[in-house]
């Protein structure tokens, strides 16, 4: 049975701005965390291997903010595949505070990339068979 990958994060004061909420772009940092955590926790592809001659470079990002999160909340980080193609693929994902609300949500799409040696050239590389079994344990179509 295919599930989304689940982690959970403690909001920090590194997190907030001066009114006591998460700052947008420490959610959208929090959403790479979460990325980098499933490729190297279930798909056994850590960012620190991943650099060395590929790369998974976000290419559009739909975000939603639903419901503010303050200092010491625990939110639960969700992520899904909703479409795998062949070098990309369209992710869900959704934070929820522990009432269960809703406090973002939204689609990425990342593309599968190789990189020149020399770093001159990035192009799209189809993904391999073994990633795409990996990842297909993660599509839904709604979560």
């Amino acid at each position: 049975m295919n599930h989304p990958f689940i982690k959970t994060e403690k909001i920090r004061f590194k997190h907030v701005d001066y009114a006591g909420i998460v700052f947008y772009p420490r959610f959208l940092e929090m959403l790479n965390d979460l990325v980098e955590d499933w490729f190297e926790e279930a798909l056994d592809r850590p960012f620190s291997k991943i650099h060395e001659t590929s790369g998974i470079p976000t290419v559009d990002l739909k975000v939603q903010f639903k419901k503010a999160a303050r200092i010491g909340e625990v939110l639960t980080k969700k992520l899904w595949v909703i479409k795998l193609g062949g070098a990309s693929m369209t992710c869900g994902f959704r934070f929820d505070d522990a009432q269960g609300t809703i406090c973002l949500e939204g689609e990425v799409t990342l593309v599968n990339v190789a990189i020149a040696v020399n770093r001159s050239d990035i192009k799209a590389e189809p993904f391999s068979e073994d990633m795409k079994t990996k990842l297909s344990q993660f599509i839904l179509s709604n979560s």
